[in-house]
């Protein structure tokens, strides 16, 4: 079996990258474990494989065992383990090869349904797309090709678990970068990208080439590339924004196609203001909110859409807010006099001014001296 070993040895270790050490040092173990077995515990055994002749040596107390038997536990041992090696180098190599491809598109074909969750076959090894990790639209049958991201590789006791993905943003990323060349080639880049699967997608863009439009590049001749695109999404809405470095013009872009009028910044907060004419207020906002929130996540800000009638009425409460006086101005009002009449109702200046004497003295602690005196006050004020 020696030359047969060493044959098989060599074998590995170059076509699997398997170290023959490390193989030797297994079969080694997996021996000794069976000499004990075949001529007790009690003995002091020892087992060692050369590994220029491949000879296998077992010892009892020091004298070397001849048996035809052992020979054959030997030879059987030494093939499982090999076995074994094999199958976890080829794990270790899948899994490697696939850990490499994170975030990148693979392609392979439906096997089979398990357990909520699509198993498709990618050659070397198969890969889990859960159903939540597919369109809302979409079905699959067994056998039908399947184009999907890398999401994650994780190691399992049956091997590399390769984890799909149809709905994460990296798979749009992906399909551009494979559809406009500009893309791949660097010169048009991707800035960001925000996307609600299986409705709509914004993906902002920027040419570091001032001869090539960004946008146009996107969309291709006659939009031949975004059909591609949108065709792999099964209808999913897909805008193509042009990236702005001032964020105001970025904004603009962000909730396109509504047009904007106004735009007020809280820089500190990541906060704005954005004001559309009334006619563009649904289609700044969107579907169930689509557009203001993509474009939210695409630009990094909270965004506040209102439209101009909406923004005019806020600003009018504002002034009027501002120009009341407020309770704790009124001369002659002291603190417990103050926390009686806003306990009574009186918490604003307003329905105080609107307030006749008899209701101000059946507030507790209010005289009609001091009633009258109140309401003087406040018209003094309001002057």
């Amino acid at each position: 079996m020696s030359n047969e070993l060493l044959l098989v040895l060599d074998y590995i270790e170059r076509e699997k990258g398997i170290v023959k050490s490390v193989i030797i040092s297994a079969i080694e173990l997996a021996l000794l474990s069976a000499a004990r077995k075949r001529f007790g515990e009690d003995k002091e055994l020892n087992v060692a494989i050369d590994e220029k002749t491949g000879q296998i040596n077992v010892t009892r107390d020091n004298v070397k065992i001849k048996s035809n038997d052992f020979g054959r536990i030997a030879a059987q041992t030494a093939r499982q383990i090999i076995t074994q090696k094999i199958r976890e180098a080829e794990r270790e190599v899948v899994f490697n090869d696939f850990q490499a491809k994170i975030g990148d598109i693979t392609n392979g074909i439906v096997h089979r349904f398990e357990k909520g969750n699509i198993i498709v076959d990618l050659g070397k090894t198969e890969g889990v797309l859960s159903y939540k990790e597919i369109l809302p639209n979409e079905e699959f049958k067994q056998g039908q090709r399947v184009r999907a991201l890398i999401l994650a590789v994780k190691k399992t006791n049956k091997g590399p678990q390769i984890i799909l993905s149809r709905t994460n943003a990296g798979f749009v990323k992906r399909l551009f970068e494979l559809e406009v060349p500009e893309i791949y080639e660097g010169i048009v880049e991707i800035k960001s990208i925000s996307r609600m699967a299986g409705e709509r997608t914004k993906v902002a863009v920027t040419s570091k080439d001032e001869k090539i439009d960004c946008v146009g590049a996107c969309v291709g001749v006659r939009g031949s590339r975004i059909k591609n695109i949108v065709m792999e999404l099964h209808g999913e809405k897909v805008d193509i924004v042009r990236w702005h470095e001032e964020i105001k013009e970025y904004v603009k872009a962000a909730i396109s196609p509504a047009k904007v009028t106004k735009i007020e910044l809280k820089l500190e907060e990541k906060k704005m203001d954005v004001e559309v004419d009334d006619d563009q207020l649904s289609l700044a906002i969107g579907k169930k909110g689509q557009n203001v929130r993509l474009a939210s996540k695409l630009i990094g800000w909270s965004i506040n859409i209102m439209s101009t009638s909406q923004a005019r009425e806020g600003s009018e409460k504002e002034k009027t807010t501002e120009k009341q006086p407020v309770l704790g101005s009124i001369q002659g009002i002291g603190k417990k006099t103050l926390e009686a009449l806003i306990g009574a109702g009186f918490d604003d200046m307003r329905v105080l001014s609107k307030a006749l004497v008899s209701d101000l003295t059946a507030v507790k602690g209010v005289g009609k001296k001091r009633a009258e005196q109140i309401l003087q006050e406040i018209k003094k004020l309001e002057k």
